[in-house]
């Protein structure tokens, strides 16, 4: 996968919106580099909590949209500074994907996608956040990174598709954090090889 048509796809992507009556409203940025040579991709830990439904989770910087906010992109990237200390600025913007609502709890997520021209070096972590780390896009798409897993979730037993980090993370990606990278391969033409289902 090329960077170059990654922004071109983005550039040409129009999102589609939610509006949820009685749902929380959040955004997250996907943040992505190829100083490397590669495209690769930012995640976070979640800090561990008591009754937090994302706790420990793999995921993107985001959070709730708050009542300063402009909007949901905005709350994207005061989320960033917010919980890894990135100032995101405009001309790291590529684009928008498809609004996604919560399989089980009551919430709307839109995702902004960035290009960082190198990989910072001095994230600032405050107590939501314990790690942070790149995976390589390719790796994403890896089948033999893809399977159904079963484990426990909020009290039951579910099984679900995931994408094992091995290498990076002892954590594995699953839910709307899965479900948003299924939405950027189709949005960016790179379907992975395994067909999958709402999380």
């Amino acid at each position: 996968m090329r960077i170059e048509k990654i922004i071109h796809k983005l550039s040409k992507h129009r999102p589609q919106r939610q509006v949820l009556e009685n749902a929380r409203q959040a955004a997250v940025a996907m943040l992505l580099t190829d100083s490397t040579g590669e495209p690769e991709v930012l995640f976070i830990r979640r800090a561990e909590y008591e009754g937090d439904p994302w706790s420990g989770d793999i995921a993107f910087p985001g959070g709730g949209i708050e009542v300063q906010d402009t909007g949901a992109r905005q709350a994207a990237e005061r989320e960033a500074w917010e919980e890894i200390g990135l100032k995101l600025e405009t001309g790291q913007y590529l684009g928008q994907l498809d609004d996604l609502s919560g399989a089980y709890l009551p919430i709307q997520i839109s995702c902004f996608v960035y290009l960082l021209q190198k990989k910072p070096t001095n994230l600032r972590l405050n107590g939501e956040v314990v790690d942070t780390f790149w995976v390589p896009l390719r790796e994403l798409l890896n089948p033999q990174r893809r399977r159904d897993e079963t484990f426990e979730f909020r009290g039951s037993i579910r099984t679900h598709p995931i994408i094992d980090l091995s290498g990076y993370c002892e954590r594995f990606l699953w839910g709307i954090t899965y479900r948003l990278f299924e939405n950027f391969f189709a949005v960016t033409d790179c379907q992975p090889h395994t067909t999958s289902r709402k999380t």
